[in-house]
């Protein structure tokens, strides 16, 4: 069984490649009930990934659909690949979303908001383990931006798939979920 970040990169890669468009549908409303069910609707500021429908991640649409009937304020990222840092924009019926270099669907622009006011991040993820250390694509920028968050902020990952045993490779800069939510479970850590 794989156990560093980079075999369990490759592995959940590949089993996200083996999904069917309406697998990922089906999964990811399945994610957005179970969502529902969670003790989290108090707060105001709400960041949600965009899915990279190409890596096949999750699609968040449902979730998005879930805030807006919920009077949420909800925040999209854009990345500064020279940087590694994300800026949050406030979404709104007037946010003109484009895709970048790397098919990551992003605000042109709009109202920015500081990563301190973020109450809740949807964590986009590839593989986690059961004590809620997660891999992601490798290039930090979750990581520079939940460091930057409150400490109370809830740090929630999405993903299809089960936990595993354990990463080998954590690194005290790597922060910890609060909870992953997948189709059918959700996991406090």
């Amino acid at each position: 069984m794989p156990t560093s970040k980079k075999e369990l990169r490759i592995e959940y890669k590949n089993l996200r490649k083996a999904l069917s468009f309406d697998e990922i549908e089906e999964q990811s409303l399945a994610i957005a009930n179970q969502l529902i069910q969670m003790p989290i609707w108090d707060k105001s500021y709400y960041h949600v990934f965009l899915p990279i429908e190409e890596q096949k991640e999750i699609n968040t649409e449902f979730i998005l659909h879930l805030l807006s009937g919920k009077d949420k304020e909800i925040l999209i990222s854009k990345s500064d690949f020279e940087t590694r840092k994300m800026t949050h924009f406030l979404l709104t019926d007037n946010t003109k979303i484009k895709k970048n270099e790397y098919n990551i669907p992003e605000p042109v622009d709009g109202i920015e908001v500081p990563s301190s006011k973020v109450e809740v991040v949807f964590v986009p993820l590839l593989a986690y383990d059961i004590f809620g250390n997660r891999i992601g694509y490798g290039k930090g920028f979750y990581d520079k931006f939940l460091s930057e968050c409150k400490p109370e902020t809830l740090k929630i990952g999405l993903s299809f798939f089960e936990p595993v045993n354990q990463i080998d490779d954590v690194f005290e800069s790597d922060i910890k979920l609060d909870f992953c939510v997948t189709p059918e479970k959700i996991y406090p850590f």
